[in-house]
């Protein structure tokens, strides 16, 4: 490996870095300004406790020696004393993928959450969903070698996280929605965002970092790739937005900027699995269709009754699974409708089937165990109050009188 690639390697990674912070401004301005702070806090939590993590033993689960095993070794070289240069620099860039997958999460249960309790769920989570997730898909894994075992030359196809990430979170997000409860006074147009430029910003900064999230692996791969990941990260996103607004200007007679900022979080989470096996067309046309399903989508919550303060069940779980079915028809030379057969059709609705249904069943087992012993909500005063200055002492917004 060459030193632009490995250079491409931590400036990608910075990217991705900066992307959990920007999940921090985009989540901190949809909640109300009494909330802002914890609802920040939460991604960053994730931020400080993730990193440890994979450094004592998540990158050492994210690999196995076996298709089979549930995950690598965490105690195979502890702590990565032993890594050489290049091995450092893919820890560093799985690393990032990691802290943002645990803070994506965080969005289902603002406004109602103790910090301690939410770090104690990152924690588990990450060590008994996203570490062996990430094994399963990139690191030798079931997932990876399933179209291997089924005897066939096709590939399950997930090149920056539709299974790992976006579904995995999603689930999970689910679940935690589904154990802490509705907030108080939950209902349609109840909980207004506080603050939409933040909303904003934490969008324009994702979708900056997201060049590193998707083109950023290619340092492994020579870059080959690069150009056509770069242009479906771009197009799906802006095709994504325009199909949002649409919904909007049809369903409430407006486009709002949040609904931008939604949708363009819409396209790049579908795009993420496929941006590299997607003509810029085709890329384009997936972008559309997931800003209008999503839009459609984060409606889902009030019809079945569940509190995804935030949308990541109808932006990133259903987006990332609309992005990662999309290439069974789809997917350059493999999909059903461009020279394939059903089999990648299967493939892709296997992992993002077993991905989902894994990630829910054991959040919802963690969020409950937290639940019943140290708590997992905030008093109901506590919340209509505002939980920042009870839950960590400052508050987001400080106007003095002289």
């Amino acid at each position: 490996m060459d030193t632009g690639e490995l250079a491409w390697g931590v400036t990608a990674s910075a990217l991705v870095l900066f992307m959990t912070p920007g999940v921090a401004f985009f989540y901190g301005g949809l909640v109300k300004a009494k909330s802002v702070l914890s609802m920040m806090m939460m991604s960053f939590g994730a931020l400080g406790l993730i990193s440890v993590l994979w450094i004592l033993y998540g990158f050492n689960m994210a690999s196995v020696s076996s298709p089979w095993a549930f995950s690598g070794n965490p105690f195979s070289d502890f702590a990565l004393d032993s890594a050489d240069n290049e091995t450092l620099i893919g820890a560093l860039f799985g690393a990032t993928f990691a802290i943002i997958t645990v803070a994506l999460v965080s969005g289902a249960i603002a406004d109602r959450a103790k910090f301690g309790a939410w770090l104690l769920f990152a924690g588990a989570w990450a060590t008994l969903v996203y570490f062996p997730v990430a094994a399963w898909v990139w690191g030798g894994g079931w997932i990876m070698n399933l179209g291997h075992a089924l005897g066939v030359e096709t590939s399950v196809i997930d090149y920056a996280g539709g299974t790992a990430v976006h579904i995995n979170a999603g689930a999970a997000a689910l679940a935690l929605a589904i154990v802490l409860g509705k907030r108080v006074g939950f209902g349609k147009g109840i909980h207004k965002p506080h603050n939409v430029p933040l909303v904003l910003l934490g969008a324009a900064i994702l979708w900056f970092g997201w060049f590193g999230f998707n083109v950023g692996a290619e340092f492994l791969n020579g870059m080959a790739n690069a150009g056509l990941i770069a242009i479906n990260t771009l197009g799906a996103t802006g095709a994504a937005i325009i199909g949002w607004l649409v919904v909007e200007k049809i369903k409430g007679g407006k486009a709002t900027a949040v609904g931008a900022s939604s949708g363009a979080v819409a396209g790049l989470v579908a795009i993420t699995p496929s941006c590299a096996n997607l003509t810029p067309g085709l890329g384009l046309l997936l972008g559309l269709v997931a800003g209008v399903v999503c839009a459609l989508a984060v409606e889902l919550k009030y019809r079945l009754g569940f509190d995804d303060s935030l949308d990541v069940v109808g932006i990133h779980m259903i987006g990332g699974l609309l992005g990662t079915v999309y290439l069974g028809f789809f997917a350059t030379g493999t999909g059903l409708f461009v020279g394939g057969d059903a089999m990648q059709l299967f493939l892709q609705v296997a992992a993002s089937g077993s991905v989902l249904v894994y990630s829910f069943i054991v959040a919802l087992g963690i969020g409950w165990v937290i639940n019943r012993t140290i708590g997992f909500r905030v008093r109901c005063e506590d919340e209509l109050a505002g939980i920042d200055t009870v839950v960590h002492g400052e508050e987001g917004y400080v106007l003095e009188t002289v």
